[in-house]
Formats: structure tokens, C-alpha cells, sequence
């Protein structure tokens, strides 16, 4: 029997930030749906957010925030105390919460995996280790690269604009896959003794 994943993606919701560079978890989590075969991302109050359950492969659920990014927390612990009550017993000890996030100091194309510490000033994270109370979870964050620039609005409308066809390309050709090898190897990590449980 596998270990059963929550896949959980941060950003910010409405049509306005599809495809922005912050969003980079929500453009993943819509590629690894078409990868896996993953039924279409709909919502779910019990989920209080946008599921993909699945359907071919057992392993993954992905699940999207429809918070803003600095506030997800709530609704990332929402979805996983749903997540794991839909569990047999035993697949409860073993699940893999996953969270999914942009990281602005690896460059496109990279992905930076930590099984715990600290949010490294990410506000999605600091939200989400404030709502379960640990920071012993699995995230891998998606490089979307830093421009030069260091001026403070700069790097924000760096960060909240729109990727371009060539950086989505990258995500899906490079990102994805390596996602998906890091999906694997997390499936071998030994139960983090702080994990986030009922």
C-alpha cells in the first residue's frame, strides 16, 4: 500500500493572478493533475478550496488555495484535516502533506525541497506554520528567479506579474519533472515526528 499525498498549491485567488509568477504552485498543481490523470480541480466546501481527486493513480490528491497568499494557512489545514478523516486508519499514520510554492531565489526551472524550518520571510509559509503550529512539513518551492533589481516594488510587481510563454514552458519541461522525482523520493522519508495530524 503507498503513502497517500495531499499536494497542496499557494497564491492568490481570481483570474487576475493565473499564470503570475507567485502563482507558480497553482500552475503546478494544474500540471501534475494532467500528469497523473487526476480528475478536473473543482470546489469543495468540506476541502475549502479547489480538489483534484484522483482517479487513475490513488496516490495524489492536489488541492489549490482560493486565499490570498499571505492568509492560506487556514484553508491549507482545512484541506488536510478533510484529507486525512477520507483515510483508513493506517493510511492516516503515513500521509504526506506536500505544500507548493514560488521561490524567488532559485532561478526558473529549479526546485528547492525542505522537510521543515523556518518560511525564509515566505508569507504563505509563515500562515501555514502559524495555523498547524509546526513547521515540521514537507514544501517544495518552484524557482521563478530574483530580477536584479533589489527595490522593494520592483521585485513585488517582478513577482506578481504574468510568466511569459518561455517561463511556463520551462515550468512544464523542466519544473515538472522534477517535481514529480521529489514526489517520489518525499513517498521514502521517514514520518516526521511533528507532522501536522488531527
Amino acid at each position: 500500500m503507498g503513502r497517500k499525498f495531499l499536494v497542496c498549491s499557494i497564491g492568490n485567488p481570481g483570474a487576475a493572478y493565473t499564470n503570475t509568477r507567485h502563482n507558480a504552485g497553482h500552475t503546478m498543481t494544474d500540471l501534475l493533475r494532467e500528469a497523473f490523470g487526476s480528475g478536473q480541480f473543482s470546489r469543495d466546501k468540506s476541502y475549502g478550496g479547489n480538489v483534484s481527486l484522483p482517479l487513475l493513480d490513488q496516490t495524489y490528491t492536489f488541492w489549490q488555495s482560493r486565499s490570498f497568499m499571505n492568509i492560506s494557512g487556514k484553508g491549507v489545514k482545512i484541506a488536510w484535516d478533510s484529507f486525512l478523516l477520507g483515510l483508513e486508519p493506517e493510511e492516516r499514520k503515513e500521509a504526506i502533506l506536500v505544500v507548493l510554492h514560488d521561490e524567488l531565489d532559485v532561478v526558473l526551472g529549479k526546485v528547492k525541497v525542505k522537510k521543515t524550518g523556518s518560511a525564509g520571510g515566505h508569507n504563505g509559509l509563515i500562515s501555514i506554520i502559524q495555523a498547524f503550529g509546526t513547521k515540521e512539513f514537507c514544501r517544495i518551492g518552484l524557482g521563478i528567479g530574483r530580477p536584479e533589481t533589489k527595490d522593494p516594488a520592483l521585485v513585488s510587481r517582478y513577482v506578481l506579474g504574468k510568466m511569459g510563454p518561455q517561463e511556463l514552458k520551462v515550468l512544464e519541461k523542466k519544473s515538472l519533472p522534477l517535481v514529480i522525482e521529489e514526489l517520489k523520493k518525499i513517498a521514502e522519508f521517514p514520518q516526521l515526528p511533528g507532522s501536522p495530524k488531527l
